[in-house]
């Protein structure tokens, strides 16, 4: 999480849109099933309204610090579901998990971190949601907001939750003036209610998380809730020709006709020239769709236009997003971890000319590889197969490219290293998640980096 206000720039910028009244929490008894970060975070958050009971079909390390919890481990927790008054879900729940299926039919409210929190906090939110595209925007808000001089906490599915700026556990306390940007995943805006940001940002749609919404339908009804209840004083920033539901001020990003445009070779505001397209410091044209949904958000709350493309032209990203980790040799090694989705994966691709070694693979959740394809055969020497994607990737881009299936990470790193040359980039863009192998995608990516750091100098 960042917060607060930079050392420097005090009155740059300006929001003068203020946050709108929250409704009441919901009343107790709580049991928050799910105690892994989240979950944790909001059993703490909740201690001061009232009775907190907590369940983990698992140990995780989270659970075990709590205090002031009765907490139930390796337990699904159904026998506490008739004490409570509320059931709050954490994000990695389903929906069918049989505490909640219990606590639906007893009537409880089912409600989730993100919600709550938002309740619990009395500043502007920044909602930022899509498919891809999500940390690498916040990061870039809260940079144009630390230009700007506006006190400012990046929080949510980005890292810090939500819940720790309620309670002041993580990071530096913010005061009721800055703005809170938050990441929220489709898993965490389907278990909102009246989740209404002052400002909601949609990047992006494409098939992803299939295997937990069912259908892609599902999971675009569960990012458009990003909207839903915003009122007219709110902002709705969308790619241009989506209609976002609710009734917010609606403010397009995209080609030349949308309130920020990218035409010419320049980004314009409403007409008028904000900065070249080619001083955004961010590689890739995903990322300069990302930089143009920042600045649209910044630009609609009335933030300074100079602090907004001095942040476009300084920031240079994030780790695990298309982040270099070596050269060698005149090989670039570049670290896309997050990439865990055809369409982050097709991007993260084509933000190089060519000469690609591409390492995919990991594990699967829904839906197949061919989208892929054309990236692949324009723009890669050769694909690295991982994890237990491997074999439907091997079929699904039969044709393209040579094929290597190389099993783990590190065989990938090495070959992908001995086959590449001069000019060219070892790039690992996985497309799957991460869950076969690691942790996370962050423990995938500071793997990876550490295997370029054995290979030789950076």
């Amino acid at each position: 999480m960042t917060a607060g206000p930079p050392p420097r720039g005090a009155g740059h910028g300006s929001t003068s849109r203020a946050a709108k009244p929250r409704p009441p929490l919901p009343g107790g008894p709580y049991l928050v099933v799910g105690l892994r970060v989240s979950g944790a975070a909001t059993a703490s958050m909740l201690l001061a309204h009232g009775e907190v009971m907590g369940c983990d079909r698992a140990r995780p390390a989270e659970a075990t610090g709590l205090r002031g919890v009765e907490v139930r481990l390796e337990s699904d927790g159904l026998d506490l579901v008739d004490r409570a008054g509320t059931l709050v879900k954490s994000p990695g729940v389903p929906a069918e998990a049989p505490v909640v299926r219990a606590g639906r039919e007893r009537g409880l409210e089912i409600i989730g971190e993100l919600e709550l929190a938002w309740r619990l906090l009395a500043n502007q939110f920044i909602a930022v949601t899509g498919t891809n595209g999500k940390t690498t925007t916040c990061e870039l808000l809260g940079a144009i907001h630390r230009e700007a001089g506006i006190g400012v906490a990046v929080a949510g599915n980005v890292g810090a939750p939500l819940a720790s700026l309620v309670t002041g556990e993580v990071g530096t306390p913010i005061g009721p003036e800055a703005a809170v940007v938050c990441e929220s995943s489709s898993f965490q805006l389907e278990d909102s209610s009246a989740f209404a940001p002052e400002c909601g940002v949609l990047l992006n749609l494409a098939e992803d998380h299939l295997d937990r919404h069912g259908s892609f339908e599902a999971y675009r009804a569960a990012k458009l809730r990003v909207f839903a209840n915003q009122e007219e004083d709110d902002v709705a920033v969308a790619p241009a020709g989506l209609d976002p539901p609710g009734r917010a001020e609606v403010v397009s990003f995209g080609p030349d006709g949308a309130e920020l445009a990218h035409r010419d070779e320049w980004l314009w505001w409403r007409g008028e020239r904000l900065m070249p397209a080619a001083d955004v410091r961010l590689r890739g044209t995903h990322n300069l769709q990302n930089a143009m949904a920042a600045a649209a958000a910044a630009l609609a709350r009335e933030i300074d236009t100079r602090a907004v493309s001095d942040a476009l032209a300084s920031f240079a990203g994030v780790p695990h997003r298309l982040e270099e980790v070596g050269h060698l040799d005149g090989v670039d090694f570049v670290n896309d971890s997050k990439a865990t989705n055809v369409a982050s994966a097709a991007v993260g691709i084509e933000a190089f000319e060519g000469g690609v070694h591409l390492i995919l693979g990991g594990s699967l959740k829904g839906g197949g590889f061919r989208g892929l394809r054309s990236a692949v055969a324009t723009r890669c020497r050769a694909c690295y197969l991982i994890g237990e994607a491997a074999e439907r990737l091997a079929a699904d881009l039969e044709g393209t490219v040579p094929l290597h299936r190389c099993g783990d990470l590190e065989r990938a790193t090495a070959a992908a290293a001995a086959g590449a040359r001069s000019g060219e980039v070892v790039l690992l863009s996985p497309a799957c998640a991460s869950f076969d192998q690691y942790a996370n995608f962050e423990a995938r990516g500071d793997h990876f980096r550490a295997l370029v750091k054995r290979l030789g100098p950076a």
